[in-house]
């Protein structure tokens, strides 16, 4: 269980050294998320792009993502909303310990 000053004031991660699965419980369970199998699998999907191409992806390229290596069912922003409402690329990566995405509101 990480200290409060430990996120910033929208609730991300600090250090992308700080993040573990229990830490992503942390923010999952903050965001009212309760993590399944189908979330861990865009949490790792999502920590995969960071460590490739060095910055969190904007909802457009999560997609893409998504659909290229989970195939075209998972890459849809439907399901992905249905697994983080709102916006998937902003509370997906949040939970996945990485920085907000650029163009997220």
């Amino acid at each position: 269980m990480l200290e409060p000053g430990a996120f910033d004031k929208e609730g991300f991660l600090r250090n992308l050294e700080d993040w573990s699965p229990e830490v992503a419980g942390q923010i999952a369970s903050a965001e009212g998320i309760t993590l399944e199998q189908a979330h861990w699998e865009v949490i790792e999907l999502l920590r995969d792009y960071f460590a490739e191409f060095d910055s969190s992806p904007a909802m457009r390229p999560l997609v893409k993502y998504c659909a290229a290596r989970l195939g075209p069912d998972k890459g849809k922003s439907i399901y992905l909303l249905s697994l983080f409402p709102g916006s998937p690329a902003k509370i997906g990566s949040k939970i996945a310990g990485l920085p907000k995405p650029e163009n997220c509101l």
